[in-house]
């Protein structure tokens, strides 16, 4: 797919919650967690989606990937409309879709070694592929992502979280999907970690041809890695463009007090 080509497009998106995180009996007060909201995502690029914590920008990283159903609009991907797929159809694109998540420690079983998490995918979705042929691809994996071969013997909790965070960048390539959808990725390392951790996103997306769709409470961070930045408040996408402009020439004020909230990182 050229890399002008929209690789994700969302129109008219909104999600509904009942407030207190449940309903009343009867026409209990809801909000919108995201609010009609439109994005289109070039393939190739990284789309950063920022905004404070409780503005919907999780929410709707989860709904893109259909693992939070919209209560309206539509999500085409690669040409699919995602809403309409039958379930072996949304199977298959799935494939296509990854995400990695903000707590890597979270996200990863730990009574299973590195290897057999990395390689999980594979026994999914390749179930045909030997074990051998999985613990290879695995192997080769945690390799390209800065680990030792060897790591695909130990437990999650035999890393630090830099190296979880690198684990689960590993298992979400094992499939060569088109999109990743990066969720918080490095709010829980400390500024050198995640530093280290966008270098390796940045390199991983020129070697793999990767599309990023990035979360992030922190524009500082983001401009390190993003080609274009949306800026979410109370469901709404406020501010959009490429991110040399959002962060140059911000035209809102919460823009504006986002860029000044948190040290920049630096990668080295």
């Amino acid at each position: 797919m050229p890399e002008h080509e929209i690789l994700l497009k969302a129109r008219g998106l909104k999600k509904n919650y009942a407030r207190g995180g449940r309903e009343r009996a009867v026409g209990g007060a809801r909000f919108a967690a995201v609010d009609l909201v439109d994005l289109d995502v070039p393939a190739g690029e990284t789309l950063a989606i920022v905004g404070e914590s409780g503005c919907g920008k999780t929410t709707l990283a989860r709904m893109l990937l259909r693992l939070i159903e919209p209560d309206a609009g539509e999500i085409i991907f690669a040409g699919r409309d995602l809403l309409n797929l039958s379930a072996s159809e949304l199977r298959t694109a799935r494939r296509e879709m990854q995400m990695i998540f903000q707590d890597p420690f979270a996200s990863l079983n730990p009574r299973m070694r590195v290897g057999e998490i990395v390689a999980e995918p594979l026994a999914i979705h390749e179930p045909e592929r030997t074990r051998d042929e999985r613990d290879e691809k695995a192997a080769s994996m945690l390799t390209r992502v800065g680990l030792e071969a060897g790591a695909a013997y130990r437990y999650p909790h035999e890393f630090s979280g830099g190296q979880r965070q690198r684990i689960g960048i590993a298992r979400a390539l094992m499939l060569r999907p088109k999109l990743i959808v990066a969720d918080e990725p490095v709010s829980a390392l400390d500024v050198s970690v995640g530093a280290q951790v966008l270098w390796l996103l940045r390199d991983l997306q020129r070697a793999f041809g990767l599309t990023y769709v990035f979360i992030s409470h922190s524009l500082p961070v983001v401009a390190q890695i993003a080609t274009r930045i949306a800026v979410m408040r109370a469901g709404k996408l406020i501010e959009s463009g490429q991110a040399e402009q959002i962060l140059r020439r911000p035209a809102q004020q919460y823009t504006k007090d986002l860029l000044a909230a948190v040290p920049e990182l630096t990668a080295h």
